[in-house]
């Protein structure tokens, strides 16, 4: 099976009615010193200083940086310092896991990579709230060059193939937050556009109109009745006289 993130993302990036106080951002940014920053464990990824500080982590603990959904995430130390960026989180009507101040040197690159398992569909909102930033920071998101303006609010889906330049004279600093989605945040997603990924023609991206013939005919050299039920399924897919679902294959 193609796995989820290579297959096309209907929306691989979006707007969110969400702005906040340029100035009371960066003030909150002011109360946090060097010392909290901890390099990006992935150190192959990118050029230049790629640092983290952890707002929300596992049990709290501001040295744990990584960006998973699993675990008791609590506010760290370094949140507690910061009563904007605490107002900021509390306009999420949503459970936030990972919750990290990002930053990118002067200079730096964010070389192409994707998280699996990265987007909204996966049950992962990525949101970006640029702090400091300039024109000059772009992200490449499956092809588009895209500008985060300061203050604003976008769901980035890290599905996609994805990179970012800092072509400018300042560190780039973003609030990344990762909210569970719920009805209230599914909403929020579908009033600005947000799309749900097609299914796929087959049911299974690997299936596709070149190879379907094939499939069906090694499911008919097997003898069991399902996969017998499941030649017959694709072969009216093919056919044109059926459309697999989510509830016709099973899930």
């Amino acid at each position: 099976m193609v796995p989820a993130m290579l297959m096309p993302q209907a929306t691989p990036y979006l707007r969110l009615p969400f702005d906040f106080d340029l100035a009371a951002l960066q003030q909150d940014l002011q109360r946090l010193q060097e010392p909290n920053w901890i390099d990006h464990y992935n150190d192959r990824a990118h050029h230049k200083r790629w640092a983290c500080l952890a707002l929300y982590a596992l049990e709290g603990d501001g040295n744990r940086i990584a960006a998973q959904s699993d675990g008791n995430f609590l506010a760290t130390p370094a949140l507690e310092k910061c009563p904007y960026f605490q107002h900021v989180l509390e306009q999420f009507s949503c459970e936030k896991t990972a919750v990290r101040l990002m930053s990118l040197e002067a200079g730096g690159k964010i070389l192409p990579h994707r998280d699996a398992g990265g987007g909204f569909e996966d049950g992962v909102a990525r949101l970006h709230i640029p702090i400091m930033t300039d024109p000059g920071v772009l992200f490449q998101i499956d092809g588009d060059t895209v500008y985060f303006p300061p203050a604003t609010t976008w769901y980035m889906n890290a599905n996609c193939l994805h990179a970012v330049e800092n072509n400018s004279p300042i560190e780039r600093i973003h609030l990344v937050i990762d909210c569970v989605p719920n009805e209230w945040l599914t909403q929020i997603f579908l009033n600005a556009g947000w799309q749900y990924n097609a299914l796929p023609k087959y049911g299974d991206a690997s299936i596709t109109d070149e190879n379907v013939t094939d499939v069906i005919a090694q499911l008919y050299k097997n003898p069991s009745p399902a996969a017998w039920q499941l030649a017959e399924k694709l072969a009216k897919i093919q056919a044109g006289t059926v459309l697999m679902t989510q509830d016709s294959d099973g899930q």
